[in-house]
């Protein structure tokens, strides 16, 4: 499977843990554990997936560990490390009117209301208070994620989104 439009990434194996095959996984959902919800897994790297059964998992500390159907020593779950974990778009929930996926305003091109192109949308973070977008385009710039204070409109289908910021800022 190659189709990377229809995967979403949710997380990597980060490491190994014990010796029966075990993994450490770096969940990138907003409940860790949430990753183990989703089932099959799709798993890979530079888009090439194969599908992969999760047989348990659990949150273990600030973590993540999973056991995959198949891997059951350390030198199996040694050769996944670093391996994306990633789902079929069609597995995640629905959202409300005005939520997305960090992973829909990805590559969005970013515009003034007085429609000055800034960039478009390269990554997402998480600081606390709110997310923040990093647009990169002639210079790379950081732009609080709120609607409606910043952000004004998104329109998937025309990949574009507005937003209130000064584009000397």
């Amino acid at each position: 499977m190659s189709d990377d439009d229809s995967v979403v990434i949710v997380g990597k194996v980060s490491g190994v843990y014990g010796v029966k095959g075990w993994l450490k996984v770096h969940s990138f959902t907003h409940a860790r554990e949430d990753i183990l919800g989703y089932k099959p897994w799709l798993m890979g790297r530079n888009g090439d997936w194969s599908t992969r059964e999760v047989e348990a998992g659990q949150r273990h500390g600030k973590g993540i560990i999973a056991k995959l159907v198949g891997c059951d020593d350390r030198d199996q779950a040694l050769a996944l490390s670093g391996i994306q974990i990633a789902i079929k778009s069609e597995q995640l929930p629905e959202l409300g009117v005005d939520d997305y996926y960090w992973s829909d305003l990805i590559g969005l091109q970013v515009e003034t209301e007085a429609g000055v192109t800034l960039g478009v949308v390269d990554s997402l973070l998480e600081t606390g208070a709110n997310d923040v977008m990093v647009v990169k385009g002639d210079r790379e710039r950081v732009i609080p994620y709120a609607q409606p204070e910043y952000v004004k409109s998104i329109d998937l289908h025309a990949g574009k989104m507005v937003v209130d910021w000064d584009p000397e800022f």
